[in-house]
């Protein structure tokens, strides 16, 4: 047997024998248009799988992981899908911000930061996106002046997902005056119960607040908690998204062949089925999700060898808006049913939760019209778009 099946089977049995008791009715909570199910009790898994140290398994063992390679860590994703868990809390923390850290911090930001990400002790979110800067990222506004030991940070991001729930945000600001672009950002770790901090949920098509707008009026942070040197935060937030796109993504697509599976069932049991247009559109559906996965294991093929190339860029597209069209398959199978919610307490069934979440899918983490102008402009290498 191989290492790598040896560890899936470790991870497999770990999850077998510890989603019991207390935790067993964990499984499948959470997750897109999800997040607000049972936060406090999956906290308390994740703290429970951190004592067994199964968080950070890719992370090299000298900051708390278990220096997983990256098949194993594809073994992991897919096993802890597989097996229903529940939507992780931790995960922007886990894979994007101590990534970074690792790669760009300071030993005295790792030392003080990691340790508490690995025993899931401190919960973090993305402070990247303004109302004026959204895909556009460099044209952030919020801004960071030195004022003797701290940084003092004046602005406003949106979209910030988990950030009610979370207690520090990593935050893309302008530090240098008059800079314009990419040039003069940097990266900044904010706490958030820090004074001048404002944190307004957002209500969503779903009728849940996953993501807020997040208001800094003179909020201060240490100047030890600047990552990179000041300058570099375009640099230091491009990594970032980068480890966004990592081995999770497989864990993510046994989650779309569940719900795939589940609405064939339905067509079958509800005769939508018997329709030979929609038969055509689950077929295409199935070789879509097919491709997702080849497309996935090319893309980490390239982070195996040093940095995601162009694939990340097309993975994001092509599988934001398989998923998309598969919310418009559902409610298409659920027929004119699929059009009533519940009353009070307002609710909505997985395939409506389903349909009007994943509309933002090919929003979030870089928008379809963004990631085909970086395939365009940068593989491609075809004449810039134009740009005010």
């Amino acid at each position: 047997m191989s290492d790598v099946e040896e560890f899936r089977r470790e991870v497999r049995g770990w999850l077998r024998a510890h989603l019991t008791g207390e935790f067993a009715a964990l499984r499948g909570r959470g997750g897109p248009g999800r997040e607000h199910e049972a936060h406090t009790e999956r906290l308390a898994w994740e703290r429970h799988m951190a004592a067994h140290g199964w968080t950070c398994v890719g992370w090299p063992k000298e900051y708390g992981g278990r220096g997983a390679s990256l098949e194993e860590q594809v073994a992991f994703h897919e096993e802890y899908a597989l097996a229903d868990a529940p939507a992780r809390v931790g995960h922007i923390g886990e894979q994007l911000l101590g990534p970074t850290l690792i790669a760009f911090g300071t030993p005295a930001q790792r030392a003080r930061f990691l340790p508490r990400i690995v025993a899931v002790d401190e919960l973090w979110c993305q402070g990247y996106s303004e109302p004026d800067a959204g895909s556009d990222l460099a044209n952030v506004r919020t801004r960071a002046e030195r004022d003797g030991d701290d940084w003092v940070v004046t602005g406003q991001k949106v979209w910030t997902s988990g950030a009610h729930e979370a207690d520090w945000c990593f935050v893309v600001a302008r530090t240098e005056p008059g800079s314009t672009r990419h040039h003069g950002l940097s990266y900044l770790l904010v706490p958030l119960a820090a004074p001048g901090v404002e944190i307004r949920p957002i209500v969503q098509l779903t009728g849940t607040s996953e993501f807020n707008e997040v208001f800094f009026d003179r909020a201060r942070t240490d100047a030890g908690h600047l990552v990179g040197a000041p300058g570099d935060g375009w640099k230091v937030a491009l990594a970032t998204l980068g480890f966004e796109r990592g081995v999770s993504t497989l864990g993510q697509q046994v989650g779309f062949r569940r719900e795939l599976e589940a609405l064939i069932e339905l067509a079958k049991r509800n005769g939508a089925a018997a329709d030979p247009l929609v038969r055509d559109r689950i077929a295409r559906a199935w070789t879509g999700l097919e491709t997702i996965r080849f497309n996935a294991l090319r893309m980490l093929g390239g982070v195996a060898a040093g940095a995601p190339g162009p694939e990340a860029s097309i993975n994001k597209i092509y599988w934001a808006t398989w998923h998309r069209e598969l919310g418009e398959l559902a409610m298409d199978v659920c027929g004119a049913g699929g059009m009533l919610a519940a009353g009070e307490p307002y609710d909505l069934t997985d395939w409506q939760r389903l349909y009007l979440f994943s509309r933002a899918d090919t929003l979030y983490a870089g928008s379809n019209e963004i990631q085909r102008t970086i395939i365009a402009e940068r593989v491609l290498g075809l004449p810039k778009e134009a740009r005010p």
